[in-house]
């Protein structure tokens, strides 16, 4: 009988989704496939990606250029197992039952491809972590 249980799922959470909540759900679809189910949203969301972290992704051969910052919701919260905050304060909800983590990244915002390398490099070991610890 094959299993029926919903993959678990993840969200991202930063201030602008343009950046470290971006880069943290492309790699863990990357890396995951549809293992884990994964959300990313932004208390305050930009206009759109940051340039330097597309190009930063494209180097590893994966492509965000078509993704737009969204807005936290409520029910991307209630919906998500893991809620993975990265800068965004007292903006995201908290609800019983959740797991939440924070990572604390430096923000990319404003800055240049070199120095969102090491953001990225960052975020991709805590997303093979995450994912050992989840699946």
């Amino acid at each position: 009988m094959p299993d029926t249980a919903a993959p678990p799922s993840v969200l991202f959470v930063c201030v602008h989704n343009a950046g470290r909540s971006q880069m943290a759900a492309a790699f863990l679809t990357h890396l995951a496939g549809d293992r884990i189910e994964v959300r990313s949203a932004g208390s305050a969301p930009a206009d759109a990606v940051n340039p330097a972290v597309v190009q930063a992704m494209s180097e590893v051969d994966i492509d965000i250029s078509a993704e737009v910052p969204k807005t936290l919701t409520t029910e991307a919260v209630q919906a998500s197992d893991v809620v993975i905050t990265m800068g965004c304060g007292d903006a995201c909800p908290l609800f019983p039952g959740k797991r939440y983590l924070d990572w604390q990244l430096p923000d990319p915002a404003g800055q240049g491809v070199d120095a969102v390398r090491p953001i990225r490099d960052e975020i991709e070991q805590r997303i093979r972590g995450l994912i050992d610890q989840i699946t």
